[in-house]
Parts: C-alpha cells; structure tokens; sequence
C-alpha cells in the first residue's frame, strides 16, 4: 500500500484560511512553492475537495506560460497540469473545455473512502488544502503522512486546520524550508 501525504500551510495559531475563507491571509512564498513543487513530482494523484480544485484550476493552469511568474510557480504550474486529479464532490460538474478536464475524476463523497483504499493499492496520494476531505480521511485512518508548512502569522479567527475528534500523531520532521518563513512540521498519522 502506498501513502496519502496530506500537505497544509498553517499559520501560527492553527488556521489553514482567515476569516471568510481567505487563503491568502496566510505566508505563502517561494519556499512554498518549492516544496509543493516536490510533493507534486512525488504523487501519482493529487486528490482535492470541491472548493480546493476550483480555487487550483482557476489559478495554476495558465502560469506555466506567464513570463512573469517566478520559476518555482511555473513548475507548480506544470506539474498540476499533468496531474491526475481526483476530486470529492456530491455536486462539481466538468466541461469538456475546462482545464484539466482530461485527467479529472469526480468521486461522490459516499464512495471516497473505498476510492481511497483502492488507489492506494498502486498510487502515491497527495492532498493539497481540502480540510474537510483530509480531515475525514485522517478520521477513517487512511492519511499516511501530515506536512504542515507553519507560517510566522497569526490569523485570530478563520478555518482551523484540524476539526476532528483527538488524533495521535508521531513527529517525522521539523525544519525550516530553505529561504522561506515557512517550517515544516512532517508526521505521521
């Protein structure tokens, strides 16, 4: 079997959006992208929520091309645009003409467990925001790793990152990214 790596930016007191959702409150920079970048090349599937793959593919498709975006974001860009991408959603519907269309399979929440353990059978699995959906796959056991990119800011109010029952973790990793704010805090689940 292999393992589902769910990877989050947090900010200091443990919220993984502001207040109305924003995500953008939080400290994203190139040591992000960076290390998404890694995760991205490592997965066979990147497995989201509704709301985490509409906000991805509105953003990423298009940076690959975009002169002025930094070299790390370009390759965020292109590896999002070769992934095969697996969605939980009771009511996303895709057009043909939609980005990422092509490598794009909607799951019913009612079967994302089940799909889970099946393509965990051959694929690496990672999870890119999506708190509703990896925190019920850490519920149901089926999250391998947890990598929290902690970020120097402290939101107050927002989306918290962890909204399940207490849930032991084991410390793997905790370091600095290389020229970023961000630390990583890796465990396993």
């Amino acid at each position: 079997m292999r393992r589902l790596v769910v990877c989050s930016i947090v900010s200091l007191d443990g919220f993984s959006a502001g207040p109305g959702g924003d995500v953008t409150a939080l400290p994203f920079d190139d040591g992000f992208d960076l290390y998404c970048a890694e995760r991205l090349r490592a997965a066979d599937i990147v497995l989201t929520g509704r709301s985490s793959y509409e906000l991805l593919r509105s953003y990423w498709p298009g940076v690959a091309d975009d002169p002025n975006a930094s070299d790390s974001e370009r390759e965020v860009s292109r590896q999002h645009n070769a992934a095969r991408q697996v969605v939980v959603s009771d009511s996303l519907t895709i057009g043909e003409d939609e980005p990422w269309s092509a490598t794009t399979t909607v799951v019913r929440r009612a079967d994302a467990h089940a799909t889970v353990r099946e393509l965990l059978a051959a694929n690496e699995i990672l999870v890119f925001g999506s708190g509703t959906v990896w925190n019920d796959l850490l519920t149901a056991g089926l999250v391998g790793e947890l990598h929290l990119l902690v970020g120097p800011t402290l939101l107050g109010a927002g989306i918290p990152v962890f909204r399940g029952p207490p849930t032991p973790l084991r410390l793997l990793e905790a370091r600095q990214l290389d020229g970023s704010s961000l630390v990583l805090h890796r465990y396993s689940a």
